[in-house]
C-alpha cells in the first residue's frame, strides 16, 4: 500500500470519527434543551409552592400575633395550608394535561364530521365568498349561533345577497327589471273618421307587437 493510499484511508477514518462527533454533539443538545425546559417547569412549581406556603405562614402569624389564635390552631393552620399547596401544584400539570387532551379529542371530532377538515362554511380550509352570490353545489357545514347549520343538503342552492329597493324594503333584486316603453307613432290619413273608429284597433296590435318584441329579445 502505498503511502497515498495510507493518507486517504487516515482521512476517511478521521471523517467518520467528525461526523459521529457531530452526531453526539446534536444529541447532547437536544438532551440539554430537555433538561432545560424540565429546570424551568420545576424552577416554576418550586416558586407556586414557596408562595403557597408563604401566604400561609403570614395567614397563620397574622392569626396567632393579631386575633390572638391558639398556637395550636397556628399550626394546623400552617400543616393545612401546605398541604393544600403541595395538593395543588401536584395536581395542576395533570389537570394541564387532560385538558389539552379532551380539548384536542373534541377538536377532532368536530374535524371528523364537518367537510373540509372541520372548516365549516370553508371549502378544504378556504374561505368560500358569497358576497355578490354563488352556488353552493353540494352539502356544506357553516357555523351559526347555538350549533352548525346545513346547506346543500337536497341538492344545488343558490345564495342572492339582499338589496334594497327604490320603495326601501330589502328583497332580492332581479337582473333586469321591466322598464315602461314609450312609443310614439305618427299617422297621417286622409279618412280622420276612418282611422277615430279604429283606433282601439290599432292600439291593441301595437300592444301585442311592442308584448312580442319584448319576450323575443
Amino acid at each position: 500500500m502505498s503511502d497515498f493510499d495510507t493518507f486517504r484511508d487516515g482521512l476517511e477514518e478521521l471523517e467518520e470519527t467528525f461526523g459521529a462527533g457531530r452526531n453526539v454533539a446534536a444529541a447532547f443538545d437536544a438532551q440539554l434543551r430537555d433538561l432545560q425546559g424540565s429546570l424551568g417547569g420545576a424552577q416554576r412549581d418550586a416558586g407556586a409552592l414557596s408562595a403557597g406556603i408563604g401566604r400561609g405562614l403570614r395567614r397563620a402569624f397574622d392569626g396567632l400575633i393579631l386575633e390572638g389564635d391558639k398556637l395550636g390552631d397556628a399550626l394546623s393552620g400552617i400543616a393545612r395550608s401546605i398541604a393544600d399547596t403541595a395538593y395543588s401544584a401536584a395536581v395542576a400539570p395533570v389537570a394541564r394535561g387532560a385538558g389539552g387532551l379532551i380539548s384536542g379529542g373534541i377538536e377532532n371530532v368536530v374535524a371528523s364530521l364537518l367537510p373540509g377538515g372541520g372548516a365549516g362554511g370553508f371549502a378544504q380550509g378556504r374561505v368560500m365568498p358569497f358576497a355578490k352570490g354563488g352556488v353552493v353545489s353540494g352539502p356544506v357545514a357553516f357555523p351559526m349561533q347555538g350549533g352548525t347549520g346545513l346547506m346543500g343538503e337536497a341538492g344545488p342552492e343558490a345564495i342572492m345577497p339582499l338589496a334594497r329597493g327604490p320603495d326601501y324594503r330589502l328583497g332580492v333584486r332581479g337582473g333586469a327589471g321591466a322598464r315602461p316603453v314609450t312609443v310614439v307613432m305618427n299617422i297621417t290619413t286622409p279618412d280622420a273618421e276612418g282611422f277615430a273608429r279604429s283606433r282601439s284597433q290599432i292600439a291593441a296590435r301595437m300592444s301585442r307587437a311592442i308584448a312580442s318584441g319584448q319576450r323575443n329579445r
